[in-house]
């Protein structure tokens, strides 16, 4: 297939790359500068969002769009500033998107758009899946739902519209990972405020393929999570941690510093949800790392 990816050289748009190449699939990576760019086989890049935009040409007879495109929630404070440019970041690249859907002749058959598992709010009782509704009083699902609600306008031109929503991606140097195991490596690890907030997680090897499951899967539409089948809550994950690197869990980080350290943003790591991914199992989808200790030993130790 020729498949586009906007944010394609981000954290997980990279990995995907690399596994659709493999597959013999043609990527197309849209991009505000596709000058100096590495060479890669099988790897064309777009210029996208600009004056000179090439999107338009370059892309007709596309067969797939995946949108991961957006500005990341963990890397700063949520000012009022900043809250504003993870929301219209996602608004934006998704407008272009469907925009440049509605120009193209010939339409892609379908479009993945990366989402999130904080569409559900938070909750230490329940459980979610993609048929759970959202909150109106949280900052991440109103976000996900405005989100969500650009990408499904594609579908208005007849291309199937796949909501990959994300749970907590865990990656031996990206993401979340790191930051969770340097206070461990410092002989300090312990549970995150009170430790009983649930933690949805994912290797990233099952989290690409899960991408790759939705764009070849007709039968898929409409919300799909992204993680592990089996949540966990955080003392336990920081106690599997511990086991596996072989360092103590023994120092617990109250609330109250996280948020005075972090401010809104605290709620990423204070705040959980436990979602199930229904119509991955539904579906037949088949985990490389469905347990949370083989997955982080597969991260850790090789």
């Amino acid at each position: 297939m020729k498949i586009a990816i906007a944010g394609g050289t981000g954290f997980i748009g990279s990995k995907l790359t690399t596994l659709l190449t493999a597959k013999g699939h043609s990527i197309y990576i849209l991009t505000r500068d596709p000058s100096n760019r590495p060479v890669q086989s099988n790897v064309r890049y777009v210029k996208w969002l600009q004056p000179d935009d090439s999107s338009i040409q370059e892309l007709e007879g596309i067969d797939a769009i995946i949108n991961l495109a957006g500005e990341s929630i963990g890397s700063g404070r949520w000012t009022t500033e900043r809250k504003n440019r993870i929301l219209q970041s996602r608004i934006q690249s998704t407008q272009a998107l469907t925009d440049l859907i509605k120009q193209l002749s010939k339409k892609p058959s379908v479009l993945v758009n990366a989402s999130a598992i904080g569409y559900y709010g938070n909750s230490y009782t329940e459980t979610f899946n993609e048929a759970s509704a959202p909150v109106e009083d949280n900052f991440l699902s109103t976000v996900v739902q405005a989100w969500e609600k650009e990408a499904q306008k594609a579908s208005e031109y007849g291309v199937r519209v796949v909501y990959c929503r994300l749970g907590v991606v865990l990656d031996r140097q990206e993401g979340a990972l790191p930051r969770m195991l340097l206070p461990y490596r410092l002989f300090a690890g312990g549970s995150l405020g009170d430790g009983k907030q649930w933690l949805s997680w994912i290797h990233i090897d099952d989290a690409v393929r899960m991408f790759e499951f939705a764009l070849e899967n007709q039968e898929i539409s409409g919300p799909f999570n992204v993680t592990a089948p089996e949540p966990y809550q955080m003392s336990e994950f920081g106690k599997i941690i511990s086991r596996v690197i072989n360092r103590p869990h023994w120092l617990p980080t109250p609330s109250f510093a996280l948020k005075v350290l972090l401010g809104e943003m605290s709620t990423l790591v204070l705040d959980g949800q436990k979602v199930i991914p229904e119509k991955a199992k539904t579906h037949g989808f088949r985990y490389s790392y469905p347990a949370l200790e083989p997955a982080l030993t597969n991260l850790l130790k090789t």
